[in-house]
């Protein structure tokens, strides 16, 4: 074939002139970096090619990273992790040979992204997400993406929608609220963690976080720094009170001092605040974590004190009198898995109550039955949405009931999950993992998805601040056009 013949054949004669009478009119200093670039957006994007790799996550579990390629570049993610819950998890795939990352190892799921995902979704034009998305559920078959494995497949979900905002050049957060249909962005008010318990810490403090929330700041940077004062403050009020040994820090990078009771650890958050003269500034959150030392139909607060086993039993009603108490006498504004996951009755009463906001993470589990049900019942009012391997049981009106989604290990059942409980006029919690990787993308899902709170831990640890940061980088970003949820933190 002659040149001429090729030129022809492709219509790059064409194409060139179109590129340089672009260059012209744009005056450009540079026209080479111009007509290549120009050339390079003509050309539709399509999956070229899918690669992942074992890592390892902030706790120094392994856990799956995706490379996926276009010929736009290359976009790259990691699939958070956290603690099984029960039933309704879904399954992330581990190796299982104790001899090797003592069973944790995730080769197999590796495998299954670079020989089975990858073939799947090659030619497949990233800016298509739901197609992608069902395209990997459907290859897996299983219902709760046991084949497969869900850490195999979010982290290609989350690589492919990083894609496909490339392709459409817009920001991450932007081309997410393009896929959700959300039109109004805000800047979420972080929950930060200031001391952590429960089975994120060693100490004997059964509830599993005391975090706080700057929703008197008029925009997140000031939240951001509000939240790092507190914290130093926090640790400060802790080294005097017991000695720089107890500065211990949880998984999430809270503080865990071994305090033995909520209100301690309330008293200690209290006094923090005072110092840093913020005071109405700062409320307070608390997930309880409840189902955690559930023992029949009684709490045993004292769960993680073996000398101790018993003598700390509350039953529900005690509880509520518990919470009640609390959110009298500190800024307590929201309260997560104040219950056992099945002990609707007194979650239910509590959130009657209306004294704060009642969250439904372990209780919910993203499963749309019992998103059904606690709507139904008023069991409470917002909702924790993690995107890892979380049960979630997903109806859509176009698909059959023998294919429902089960479970948000996507991107596009992340999305579905947030809109019923938009729909139900409920908070919606963007959450972290304990297993946490360096990667941001849950930042700019909280701002896409506009769900104006967020969780992702202390305001310390590198992949911790990795979303903190992007959501300052937003922020700037967004210039005159930022809105920080501050004291309308319960919009939905």
């Amino acid at each position: 074939m002659s040149v001429q013949d090729y030129l022809d054949k492709h219509m790059l004669s064409r194409k060139i002139e179109d590129a340089v009478n672009a260059a012209v009119r744009a005056k450009t200093l540079d026209p080479v970096l111009f007509i290549s670039n120009h050339m390079k957006k003509a050309v539709s994007s399509v999956i070229t090619k899918v690669k992942a790799r074992q890592i390892l996550d902030s706790r120094g579990i392994p856990t799956v990273e995706v490379d996926l390629y276009t010929n736009k570049g290359m976009f790259r993610a990691s699939a958070p992790s956290g603690a099984p819950i029960g039933m309704y998890e879904a399954v992330e795939l581990r190796d299982g040979d104790k001899g090797t990352y003592l069973g944790n190892g995730v080769t197999k799921a590796i495998r299954n992204v670079n020989e089975k995902i990858s073939e799947a979704l090659i030619g497949m034009d990233p800016i298509h997400q739901s197609q992608i998305d069902h395209a990997m559920i459907g290859l897996d078959k299983t219902e709760k993406k046991g084949e497969l494995g869900a850490n195999a497949i979010l982290a290609v979900s989350m690589a492919a929608c990083k894609a496909g905002a490339a392709e459409k050049e817009v920001p991450l957060y932007k081309h997410i609220a393009d896929l959700s249909g959300q039109s109004n962005l805000f800047l979420p008010v972080p929950a930060f963690t200031v001391i952590s318990g429960g089975k994120h810490a060693g100490n004997a403090l059964a509830a599993q976080e005391i975090m706080i929330l700057p929703i008197g700041a008029t925009k997140f940077e000031d939240a951001l720094q509000m939240g790092s004062e507190t914290y130093h403050h926090l640790k400060a009020v802790i080294t005097e009170k017991y000695g720089a040994h107890e500065c211990n820090v949880g998984e999430d990078g809270g503080l865990a001092p071994n305090i033995s009771s909520i209100r301690e650890g309330l008293d200690l958050v209290k006094e923090a605040i005072g110092r840093t003269g913020y005071n109405e500034k700062i409320k307070i959150a608390i997930d309880v974590a409840a189902t955690d030392f559930c023992i029949g139909a009684k709490y045993d607060l004292d769960f993680k004190s073996p000398n101790k086993l018993g003598q700390n039993f509350k039953s529900g009603k005690d509880m509520i009198e518990m919470y009640k108490e609390l959110c009298n006498d500190y800024p307590v504004v929201s309260i997560e898995d104040p219950f056992d996951k099945e002990d609707w009755e007194h979650t239910r009463s509590f959130s009657g109550l209306g004294i704060c906001q009642v969250v439904g993470d372990d209780l919910l589990m993203s499963n749309s039955k019992r998103i059904e049900r606690a709507k139904l019942e008023s069991t409470c009012n917002a909702l924790v949405l993690k995107i890892d391997n979380q049960h979630v049981g997903i109806v859509e009106k176009e698909i059959p009931m023998n294919n429902f989604v089960n479970q948000i290990g996507t991107l596009t059942e992340a999305i579905e999950v947030a809109k019923l409980a938009k729909n139900a006029n409920w908070g919606v919690v963007i959450s972290h993992r304990s297993g946490e990787t360096e990667d941001s993308f849950l930042a700019d899902l909280s701002v896409g998805l506009a769900t104006s709170q967020i969780k992702a831990g202390a305001p310390c640890r590198g992949e911790r601040l990795a979303k903190y940061n992007q959501l300052l980088r937003i922020e700037e970003e967004l210039g005159d056009q930022a809105v920080y949820a501050g004291e309308d933190w319960r919009q939905s």
